[in-house]
């Protein structure tokens, strides 16, 4: 399966072929900074099945990741992991908005009190055991 996707303005398009490795919401308190939002919600795709075409700006967020954005709108696209094994892509960046459903919520330690999950997908206080 092909799926595509981009920015607001269109300058960043990217490509991912084959199905995410997982599909979750990051309630972490740097994905809350880094994307202006109370989680991430994202699929997880290794980084050789995605292909991505523009000009993007980076940010080491951590030791371990760093956010990708178009240059030219801020869209925040990816959480690109620095080791080369996968990235993060936001899922409201993909075409098909609707494309996937998130199977679990991480993080939940760090979650923004107002925000309410009663969606009945498991919680994890931080990463997934």
């Amino acid at each position: 399966m092909t799926r595509e996707g981009g920015c607001l303005c269109g300058a960043v398009r990217f490509t991912c072929e084959g199905e995410p490795i997982n599909v979750r919401i990051c309630h972490c308190r740097n994905c809350q900074k880094a994307m202006g939002s109370p989680f991430f919600a994202r699929a997880l795709y290794e980084q050789r099945a995605i292909t991505v075409n523009g000009d993007t700006g980076r940010y080491p967020s951590s030791d371990h990741l760093e956010r990708v954005f178009c240059k030219q709108c801020g869209t925040r696209v990816f959480s690109w992991r620095r080791n080369g094994t996968a990235a993060g892509i936001a899922l409201a960046t993909f075409d098909d908005r609707n494309a996937f459903a998130p199977t679990e919520h991480i993080w939940v330690s760090e979650k923004i009190a107002w925000v309410r999950l009663d969606d009945g997908l498991p919680q994890y206080p931080e990463g997934p055991v």
